[in-house]
């Protein structure tokens, strides 16, 4: 049988056990405020919504880049990320248009640029990309910048040209106008040149 101090501190034991569990499984399971920010990726709607509540933690984003890539003499590299549906289903291939486009600036060390292949732009979907960072909200040290300070980057999909297939309305409508420009000019045109 134990004695009240020996059970006290069993007890004891078993609480410290019990809470050292509870902080594995937060840890596991995410945890909270900048730990939370920095294991799950934050789409850029949020970030453009509230950008202020990142201000500072280490973030990680996940969209194609776009428009054009920035080098500077000071050996960082400027370019865009955009995470909305054009960068996974682009109107060329088939995608809906589901309203305007929406990204955030990336700075990074022109080093982690190396192997990315050509930004996407018109017929040239850019290069998917995981890339973590600090989130700088009206960096002081940029006049004001907002924009992710990157630090490591993941290529999760190499760009690709788009083909854009025949716009067939609009072939048929040249067609349409043609037939119809013959018409006129055998009907009225022709006739009164041999007259």
């Amino acid at each position: 049988m134990q004695t009240p101090t020996a059970s006290g501190t069993h007890r004891m034991r078993r609480t410290l056990a019990v809470l050292a569990a509870a902080l594995v499984a937060l840890s596991i399971i995410g945890g909270t405020g900048v730990a939370l920010a920095q294991q799950h990726i934050i789409e850029t709607s949020e970030l453009l919504i509230a950008p202020k509540r990142y201000d500072g933690a280490t973030i990680t984003v996940e969209g194609e880049l776009v428009g054009d890539y920035g080098f500077r003499r000071s050996g960082m590299m400027w370019t865009q990320l955009n995470d909305d549906t054009y960068a996974h289903a682009p109107v060329v291939e088939g995608g809906e248009l589901t309203g305007s486009n929406e990204g955030i600036g990336l700075r990074m060390p022109a080093e982690l640029a190396d192997g990315l292949s050509p930004p996407g732009g018109y017929r040239i979907r850019g290069p998917i990309v995981r890339a973590t960072g600090v989130w700088k909200y009206h960096d002081s040290d940029r006049q004001g910048e907002t924009y992710l300070d990157v630090s490591s980057i993941d290529i999760i999909e190499t760009g690709i040209k788009l083909s854009e297939g025949p716009n067939t309305a609009a072939i048929v409508a040249g067609v349409a106008l043609l037939v119809v420009a013959l018409g006129v000019t055998l009907k009225y045109v022709w006739p009164r040149s041999r007259a």
